[in-house]
């Protein structure tokens, strides 16, 4: 059976993140870790190996490589960039980052790679697109880590305003990974119960629900205020990605995917509901919008547009 194999693009807290929980969950067989700085991919490479000896049934290898391993990788992820500032957007890191990620792309083009590849640089939706139209790689077998993250977080801020379980809530968070995504909530639902009788029974109001939405949205600036950087979670979201494509497993999720007439756009890379298997994503998942949450998706894609106009 062929072993498999990640390679990782950028060995800072993001990546290490998603290979620690990868390595935990034995996901893989073999992790690659790239970065420009080589030092600190072997740095990495020497400390997450230190970690095979207590975990059980693990046999992984790790280590620091170059572009060549890429060339019988299953999943290429990405999350090469400079760090987001204390107060900044992600859109306002875009021209920096979509240079490295232009020479990342050229790199991993001119390996054999076949496989899948799995963005989480920021901004995610514009950087996504950039990778794209820079490799020519089919649209399916490139996808960014899109608002999975922002629909975890609501699931968790709604599930203890109810005090359930988030794995019951079926809400999500959709359009940018930024200010102008949106909150999936009129045809919701928690377990098998449609989320409008969940407030006309009074658990939970719908202003309630658009106040945790605007939680969601300030939660990474409040992280980074405090701790400079977010990592665990989309770690965390990365390793499930990841393991979805490399098991075949057919799951949903929301992530950023090409739209070709869905949602009633176009041309843009964008965080929605999509199947994920070996072939990367192969159908973006259909949920009904109210008129005022699709005029706020169309908002959100005019955003991205803008952005990555910007850059061309």
């Amino acid at each position: 059976m062929k072993r498999k194999k990640i390679v990782l693009i950028g060995a800072g807290n993001v990546g290490c993140s998603f290979l620690y929980s990868a390595i935990n969950n034995m996901i893989a067989d073999e992790y690659i870790l790239i970065d420009h700085f080589n030092e600190l991919a072997e740095g990495q490479s020497m400390d997450l190996l230190d970690a095979i000896g207590v975990l059980p049934h693990c046999d992984a290898t790790i280590r620091n490589g170059t572009y060549n391993d890429c060339n019988d990788a299953d999943i290429i992820a990405i999350t090469a960039g400079r760090p987001q500032k204390p107060g900044e957007t992600r859109l306002e890191m875009i021209q920096d980052n979509a240079k490295i990620m232009k020479q990342i792309a050229k790199s991993v083009k001119a390996t054999k790679f076949d496989g899948v590849t799995m963005i989480s640089s920021n901004p995610v939706d514009v950087l996504t697109m950039v990778y794209q139209k820079e490799t020519g790689y089919s649209k399916n077998k490139v996808f960014g880590t899109g608002t999975m993250l922002d629909t975890s977080r609501f699931r968790v801020l709604v599930g203890k305003e109810l005090k359930v379980n988030p794995s019951t809530i079926n809400l999500c968070i959709m359009g940018e990974h930024g200010d102008s995504s949106i909150a999936s909530i009129k045809y919701g639902s928690v377990f098998t119960k449609p989320i409008s009788e969940v407030i006309s029974e009074g658990k939970i109001s719908e202003s309630k629900l658009k106040e945790i939405h605007k939680d969601v949205v300030q939660r990474a600036y409040e992280i980074i205020n405090r701790k400079k950087s977010t990592y665990y979670g989309i770690g965390a979201c990365m390793m499930r990605l990841a393991s979805h494509v490399l098991r075949d497993a057919n799951e949903i999720e929301t992530i950023s995917v090409y739209l070709n007439g869905e949602y009633k756009n176009n041309n843009v890379y964008i965080g929605v509901p999509a199947i994920i298997n070996k072939d990367g994503w192969t159908r973006v998942v259909n949920v009904p919008l109210s008129d005022e949450e699709q005029s706020n998706f169309d908002k959100s894609c005019k955003t991205i547009k803008e952005n990555f106009d910007s850059i061309e």
